[in-house]
């Protein structure tokens, strides 16, 4: 019988440093990872690792955002929360994927982009608009998977794909719980309280439809989890690329998500 956790638990567990990273779903579920870097403006931002790699036979554009463990990959890391340029290294592979057929799979583990002034001054915020555009319309099947956690325009940057799953103890919300409290109660303390009444449990996202899919931790960080995953991974993209109009779906689906009506929908 599974564990039943608070909401604040969950994102306690989503933070856990132990936690399976974007970097080691990588090592465990693709093969051959060939990582590129550079935004081609700037530098490069090692809060997202980026590169082409094999899901079984199936070549694939894998883009993470990667935390670390240790104190000293935090550090390296910026605890996984993107620059401008992480964002613009990951649209300029989108479009590389694109040109060239390929599948795209987003890993998500973040608090939220990182907001220092001189990220602010290279521009962020058009960095992530610019994602959300660009992903938008994309003509190669995409899959967003939140890891740990997906904390608001920092998650959602890489997040507008075609199916969007989460792990069982992941969060996604548009604020931390300690942010909301504080902005509502002047109290961080109060983030347990918080954390319920954002809805971030996967379990919420999935009956709101911001996702299709909740994957179940057992034996998280094991080969059979890792060989599990990457099969039920092949399975969608292939459904994916059977399906029509792919880029006008997705696009559509995030209107609906938003409350704005379809063109294709009938009147009432």
């Amino acid at each position: 019988m599974s564990t039943v956790f608070t909401a604040y638990e969950k994102v306690r567990l989503a933070r856990d440093s132990k936690r399976p990273t974007g970097g080691d779903y990588i090592r465990n579920v693709f093969t051959g990872f060939a990582e590129m870097h550079g935004d081609r403006r700037f530098g490069d931002d090692h809060a997202i690792v980026a590169g082409v790699a094999l899901l079984d036979d199936i070549p694939v554009t894998v883009i993470a955002i990667e935390k670390g463990h240790s104190a000293k990959e935090r550090a390296y890391r910026n605890s996984g929360a993107p620059s401008p340029e992480g964002y613009r290294k990951a649209l300029r592979l989108m479009k590389q994927a694109e040109k060239f057929d390929r599948a795209v799979i987003c890993l998500i583990d973040t608090s939220g982009a990182y907001c220092g002034s001189e990220a602010e001054e290279r521009g962020q915020g058009q960095a992530i608009a610019e994602n959300l555009t660009e992903m938008s319309t994309l003509r190669v099947p995409s899959i967003s998977i939140v890891i740990g956690e997906g904390g608001s325009g920092g998650a959602l940057a890489l997040g507008l794909t075609d199916r969007v799953w989460m792990l069982e103890n992941a969060v996604y919300s548009v604020i931390s719980p300690e942010g909301c409290a504080s902005i509502l109660w002047k109290d961080a303390s109060k983030a347990g309280a918080a954390a319920e009444s954002l809805r971030l449990t996967a379990a919420d996202a999935l009956r709101f439809g911001f996702i299709e899919r909740i994957v179940p931790e057992e034996g998280i960080g094991t080969e059979d989890f890792y060989k599990q995953l990457g099969k039920e991974l092949k399975e969608e993209l292939l459904a994916l690329r059977r399906e029509p109009a792919l880029a006008d779906r997705r696009y559509e689906r995030f209107r609906r998500m938003v409350g704005v009506k379809s063109q294709t929908d009938s009147p009432q």
